[in-house]
């Protein structure tokens, strides 16, 4: 897979370099060069397949040969390991519940996913996720990354401005979660955060990774339960779904 810098389209990076790097040069988001296609034929067979073989499918068409095909099933299936059901509101609306991860929210299927590739991806190299949260993402990183191997993770929210349930979700773990609690707002922990990866010399040495939305696995997770929510309806009332 070839994703390229879209503030600098000179900068150009494999699958793997996206993952690890997070942002390109000037703070600007990977992209990739090109999008797959699927036929029709394909498309049905896939909304045939089951949740994790289908996303494995999907995942694989973008990221092409980095990754084996039967390693990305295991890790996928290892990422998403919980349903994302279709719950039937009225007779033609439906709701896809993307709550039922450990920590109740949509990230946790971009963070666990990304959790996965990052391990593979850096093998026995030690790496430092360090981000900062008003709430959901925080607790979404720290269970997706909780007691794997050679990962250190360092959590900036601030004090008193979220929810109890949420900074329980992410402070009560331990291991190789650690959090901060900053005197000031979501904005200060930013700051904080951004400080650290502009020093290169500490990035290189501690392997940061922000682990934050813009990074391109966990945009690609959440293709996948688009697919999960057309797999659900009625072979008749697929091409009349509205995503809303």
């Amino acid at each position: 897979m070839k994703l390229y810098n879209l503030k600098d389209h000179n900068e150009q990076v494999s699958f793997a370099q996206a993952v690890t790097q997070g942002l390109g040069k000037q703070q600007g988001l990977f992209f990739p060069h090109e999008l797959p296609e699927f036929s029709l034929t394909e498309i049905d067979e896939m909304l045939n397949q089951d949740f994790v073989s289908r996303s494995a499918k999907i995942l694989s068409a973008f990221i092409g040969d980095e990754i084996p095909q039967q390693i990305l099933e295991e890790r996928v299936r290892a990422a998403f390991a919980f349903p994302a059901p279709v719950a039937q509101v009225e007779s033609d609306v439906g709701c896809l519940e993307l709550f039922h991860g450990p920590t109740l929210a949509f990230k946790d299927f971009g963070g666990r996913f990304m959790a996965q590739m990052l391990t593979h991806i850096s093998g026995d190299k030690p790496v430092t996720i360090l981000t900062a949260t008003s709430g959901d993402t925080g607790a979404a990183v720290a269970h997706a990354f909780y007691g794997l191997e050679n990962v250190r993770v360092v959590i900036l929210y601030p004090r008193g401005k979220i929810s109890p349930l949420q900074e329980k979700l992410f402070c009560t773990l331990g291991g190789n979660i650690e959090t901060v609690a900053i005197d000031g707002d979501f904005d200060a922990c930013q700051a904080l955060v951004k400080q650290a990866f502009d020093d290169e010399e500490l990035k290189t040495a501690l392997g940061l990774n922000s682990a934050n939305s813009i990074n391109i696995s966990r945009l690609l997770a959440q293709i996948c339960y688009y697919f999960e929510a057309v797999a659900q309806l009625p072979q008749g009332a697929r091409n009349q779904l509205v995503i809303s």
